[in-house]
């Protein structure tokens, strides 16, 4: 009987699953959301950097993707007009032959006429500066008086500005490298004017063919030289930048501007060369070398040297 009261103990035994609204399912999701916006911000970005005729070109593909991959971007006749393994190449003009498609086509660049087009915009230059002077001279009563012995003109080499002496008129005082008073007064108002252009200038000084030279050997060659060099100082004291001077030689009377009367006054003058580029390159490629400076062209003899003792008492200028 007492067995009979016994009920048999059932134990239940509860998996709690990790599914439901609580679960990871959600990540998952989360992250094809995530790499479904990548493509397409990256298909926007894509679509925005390309060309219109890439686009067309890509568009023509995908029509036809069979008979591209068949005829492999040639075989249809319009080689030329076909990406290779893709549609038309929609980015040229009917007809057009890009620099790519033929090797012997290339970029080239004409130094020749731009070294030409250089040398025109310099020429007008140098042209502007010779009216600027003249006119400063016109506007300038003390240098108007003047005028005849100041002599302007453009050379192979640039802008020649020649002052000269007359008889009753020298620029130097006698026998020396001593500036007169108004020769001071027109290297001034030149001197300004100068710095209104890039070029650099060289300075000769020209005496004429009297002979001449003193007991300790000082002579024409001297005399020229030291003229030239007190133009010069003249000039920056007148405003002249002294970067700009690039040479100052004295050439005695080894190129005469009279050279039919080797003693005419004129001949003792000084010459102020505003050079071109091409005589600046001549001048800092070979010092040696004497270029043409619009007549002013001295002989490789033309040394001291070369000038004899006088046989006369010589008549200074």
């Amino acid at each position: 009987m007492a067995e009979e009261g016994l009920r048999p103990i059932i134990v239940k035994r509860i998996k709690k699953g990790g599914g439901g609204h609580h679960g990871g399912a959600w990540k998952i999701a989360y992250a094809d959301f995530v790499t479904a916006m990548m493509a397409f911000f990256l298909l926007m970005w894509l679509l925005g950097s390309t060309t219109k005729g890439d686009l067309n070109g890509i568009s023509e593909y995908f029509k036809t993707p069979l008979k591209v991959a068949m005829e492999g971007g040639s075989g249809s006749g319009d080689s030329s007009s076909l990406i290779k393994g893709g549609g038309k190449d929609l980015t040229r003009s009917e007809g057009q032959v890009k620099a790519s498609d033929d090797p012997q086509v290339k970029k080239t660049y004409n130094l020749t006429a731009a070294k030409a087009a250089l040398e025109a915009e310099e020429n007008q230059r140098l042209k502007a500066l010779k009216e600027r002077i003249e006119n400063r001279i016109d506007a300038n009563p003390l240098l108007k008086k003047y005028k005849e012995q100041l002599l302007l003109d453009l050379t192979n080499d640039g802008l020649r500005i020649q002052i000269v002496d007359e008889q009753n008129r020298p620029m130097f005082a006698l026998a020396k490298a001593e500036l007169q008073p108004y020769t001071k007064d027109i290297l001034h108002e030149i001197g300004i004017v100068l710095n209104d252009v890039p070029n650099r200038i060289s300075l000769s000084g020209h005496t004429d063919s009297t002979p001449y030279m003193s007991d300790a050997g000082y002579s024409n060659w001297e005399l020229s030289a030291d003229r030239a060099n007190a133009s010069r100082r003249e000039l920056i004291v007148g405003g002249m930048q002294d970067a700009k001077v690039l040479r100052v030689v004295g050439l005695a009377s080894a190129v005469n501007l009279d050279k039919e009367d080797p003693f005419n006054p004129i001949n003792r003058r000084i010459s102020i060369i505003v050079m071109n580029k091409r005589a600046e390159e001549a001048v800092l490629r070979d010092g040696k070398k004497q270029i043409e400076v619009g007549g002013d062209e001295a002989p490789a003899s033309a040394v001291p040297a070369a000038v004899a003792a006088p046989s006369a008492p010589p008549v200074r200028k």
